[in-house]
């Protein structure tokens, strides 16, 4: 099942807040993204047919392997883009916003380039 962005905005929502080192519900996940609980129960039953989480019978989700090399693909392309658009001198939350638009859509051999042009520069 090929994920559109949407999910996977949500994988990379549920595995930055299980780094926090919280246990994450769909409610953690809706107050993160602000968005309604039950917009978040349709997409978090789309990515658990998906295979992507798990959801405990106490409702705590987890990222299934796939899943969680799918956030973390998403989160590193996040976290680098934001940090080369900062260093170009854009405003850290204008950069954050852009590299949100960006991860989900540059190439695998665009984001390789950049990401190896940032740990040179660095």
């Amino acid at each position: 099942m090929r994920l559109q962005e949407s999910g996977e905005m949500y994988l990379e929502t549920i595995y930055v807040l299980s780094k926090q080192g919280n246990s994450v519900r769909s409610l953690d996940v809706a107050e993160h993204m602000g968005y309604s609980k039950p917009s978040v129960s349709r997409a978090v039953k789309l990515l658990k047919d998906g295979e992507y989480i798990t959801v405990s019978k106490d409702g705590y989700i987890t990222l299934t392997e796939s899943g969680s090399l799918v956030a973390e693909k998403i989160y590193a392309r996040h976290t680098i883009l934001t940090d080369l658009l900062i260093g170009l001198g854009v405003d850290p939350k204008v950069a954050a916003s852009d590299a949100c638009k960006l991860e989900h859509d540059i190439s695998d051999q665009s984001f390789a380039a950049i990401k190896k042009y940032v740990e040179k520069s660095k």
